[in-house]
């Protein structure tokens, strides 16, 4: 009697609709696995870096042997997937994997586990297969891409331009496709040289999924570094003057900066209200200026991470829209400025920098980025100019070398205007013969070309002086 009662009372201890017997819940690849990996494992385990000589971005090669000769899954027996030998945790409180960082939690390890027990079925519908592009599989294209970010290399001799799951790199004597750079983000937002020219960074992601930092080694053609970031895309990177961190703002408002070598995230400022679209990190690298949807610019102390200031007005109606465009005015010599401090009336010296912005309202704007006033209700002390509108949004902005002049890209209803600017004294230049939205812009390092492309997949080459239009290419790969 005992024993009866004391096993009807365990049945009533299991939770609700719960039997002793019952197997775990049935895990979904799709839903619950993939999910896990692209966080944190495709990074490292890509066609353009198969780490370990095994890739983790398609549900077929989970199954195929890397280095070690062993299979990383094995449906319905995990003693033999290798896979879970690398992620578990050891006595010490790390694991194998994912290399150089935390250890998976250990749900998620129970959550691989157990998919793999259960078959390691593959349940991603047909309409969300993926295809698993590389260098023996380069993406193919139907008509030109949407064009999105721009750069020159410091010596001029390359120009890198966003694609699709790619940045494309074409010389500048010919403008002939020299390299394709594939990786694993869908979308790519933004591309940035370093200051040395032998690196490019690459903010993306997929939509609603992942964000994306790259940083490619230029001459090897060869992927350095991926790291994930938030849920969904990056956008603005830029890079600190000394080459050692890249910042770039997200879509769960935040703005962030990570050490170049090897994506370890060293700040995080969350003050914006809204996506942050673009980073430029002032010119002695204390400060990272970043620009949002949220109407507003922000000052954050890249030691501390600590928001110092908005630097635009934060006066209601005081910007018309949000703002998506942002460069760092360049200087031949630093000037010092005085900044007041909050406590005791104080002021101490900062490095004098400029920046123009631009977005919704169509204005680009001069700002310099340290309050040298006290703030008073309503202000906007810190902006140095504005000038005259262009049609629509403005998307991009960028100065020539030495800073005297400046060009912006704006579309409206279907058409797009490119503009260079005087920064002194406001004169612009409209470039001709512009066949659609415009989205990117770059200066070519000499100072005399401007390099601007946008929805219609064209990348116009105008002379700044006079806005002719000098030649057009299509970015269209043939392969």
């Amino acid at each position: 009697m005992r024993i009866r009662f004391s096993f009807a009372l365990a049945i009533l201890a299991l939770p609700a609709g719960a039997r002793a017997e019952d197997p775990p819940a049935a895990v979904s690849y799709f839903k619950d696995v993939r999910p896990v990996f692209q966080q944190n494992c495709n990074g490292c385990h890509q066609p353009a870096k198969p780490l370990g000589g095994y890739i983790m971005t398609a549900y077929a090669d989970l199954l195929k042997k890397g280095e070690r000769d062993k299979p990383g899954v094995v449906p319905g027996k995990p003693a033999e997937s290798y896979l879970l030998d690398q992620i578990k945790i050891h006595s010490s409180g790390k694991a194998e994997m994912p290399k150089g960082r935390d250890p998976l939690a250990p749900a998620q390890i129970k959550l691989i586990t157990d998919w793999i027990a259960q078959g390691a079925k593959d349940d991603t519908p047909a309409s969300a297969k993926a295809v698993a592009y590389g260098p023996e599989n380069p993406p193919k294209y139907s008509g030109p891409p949407v064009i999105t970010g721009l750069a020159y290399s410091p010596d001029g001799t390359r120009l890198a331009v966003t694609g699709y799951h790619e940045v494309l790199i074409y010389d500048t004597e010919k403008y002939e496709l020299k390299a394709r750079l594939i990786g694993i983000s869908e979308r790519l937002s933004s591309v940035a040289y370093s200051p040395d020219g032998k690196k490019l960074a690459v903010a993306g992601g997929a939509p609603g999924r992942f964000g994306e930092l790259q940083v490619w080694n230029v001459e090897t053609e060869k992927l350095l570094v991926s790291a994930p970031y938030t849920f969904d895309t990056l956008y603005g990177a830029s890079w600190s003057p000394d080459g050692k961190l890249i910042g770039f703002g997200c879509a769960d408002n935040t703005v962030r900066a990570v050490d170049a070598l090897t994506g370890k995230q060293v700040l995080q400022m969350g003050t914006h209200s809204d996506w942050a679209l673009a980073t430029v990190f002032s010119q002695d690298g204390a400060h990272l200026v970043s620009v949002s949807r949220d109407m507003s610019m922000k000052l954050t102390e890249v030691e501390t991470q600590r928001f110092i200031d908005n630097v635009t007005s934060i006066t209601p109606g005081a910007l018309k829209g949000g703002l998506m465009a942002l460069d760092r005015r360049p200087v031949k010599e630093k000037r010092i400025t005085k900044v007041p401090q909050d406590e005791g009336g104080k002021f101490i010296e900062k490095v004098y920098d400029e920046v123009v912005i631009g977005g919704s309202d169509g204005a680009p704007r001069l700002y310099k980025i340290h309050r040298e006033v006290k703030r008073q209700i309503g202000d906007d002390a810190n902006k140095v100019r504005e000038y005259e509108r262009m049609p629509g949004r403005i998307s991009s902005a960028a100065f020539n070398a030495d800073g005297t002049k400046f060009a912006a890209v704006s579309s409206l209803d279907g058409k797009g205007e490119v503009r260079v600017y005087d920064t002194q004294s406001g004169a612009k230049v409209v470039c001709e013969k512009v066949s659609g939205p415009a989205y990117a812009t770059a200066w070519h390092p000499a100072g005399k070309t401007v390099a601007s492309a946008g929805f219609d997949g064209v990348v116009w080459l105008h002379d700044a002086a006079t806005g002719k239009l000098l030649s057009t290419f299509v970015v269209l790969p043939k392969r």
